[in-house]
């Protein structure tokens, strides 16, 4: 997604090999036409399969599991990272590690809202130690339910997230690729896989 790619390269802060901040844009302050346009090519990617529901977990793939799940014509679902006292019925539940925070919580799902009978999508906005991921995947599989892909928003791809989901047999797709970072410049896998290198000029 070569409008994803350009945003990354004109508005992301690379501050390490390892960390890209692009909360100017998709998960802090959010551009809702670009959040939109993800959910319509998150459609294209998936849109083929029988999906009946979007899953994700709060907060940042909120934006981008609603847009896909209007595209979709289905409704989503966020996993709740604390159980809320309204949140009294029987639920399903996985622990996960934050990368970016550096905590470990447990995530829930109502089970009044997934079940066998379910085909899900699951979107996220990044994609880098899959942790996140697999706590969602666990999550479908303890509901029965048949999970048919999972769609990022950017992956590192020089982490091991995308291997974790693929040796479970799952289909990945990622909008954006990284195959390496740092200040300065970052390099894009295409759909063709190769290699592009794009120096950052604003920002990074």
């Amino acid at each position: 997604m070569k409008v994803l790619q350009e945003r990354i390269r004109q508005e992301g802060l690379i501050l390490s090999d390892t960390v890209l901040k692009v909360d100017s844009f998709l998960n802090h302050q959010v551009d809702t036409e670009l959040a939109l346009q993800i959910g319509q090519e998150f459609k294209k990617l998936f849109g083929h399969q029988p999906i009946t529901k979007v899953i994700t977990i709060e907060a940042s793939g909120i934006q981008f599991a609603m847009a896909t799940a209007i595209a979709l014509g289905v409704p989503f679902i966020y996993a709740k990272k604390k159980k809320a006292v309204t949140l009294s019925e029987a639920v399903y539940s996985a622990p996960v590690h934050s990368f970016t925070r550096q905590e470990d919580y447990l995530v829930s799902v109502s089970q009044k809202y997934l079940g066998p009978d379910d085909k899900v999508l699951i979107v996220d906005d990044f994609l880098a130690t899959g942790a996140a991921l697999v706590g969602l995947v666990d999550i479908v599989k303890e509901a029965g339910a048949a999970l048919l892909g999972v769609g990022c928003v950017i992956e590192k791809s020089f982490q091991e997230g995308r291997s974790l989901l693929e040796n479970r047999g799952i289909e990945v797709h990622a909008l954006a690729r990284i195959a390496s970072m740092s200040p300065g410049e970052i390099h894009f896998i295409d759909n063709e896989s190769s290699l592009e290198k794009i120096k950052e000029s604003a920002g990074c």
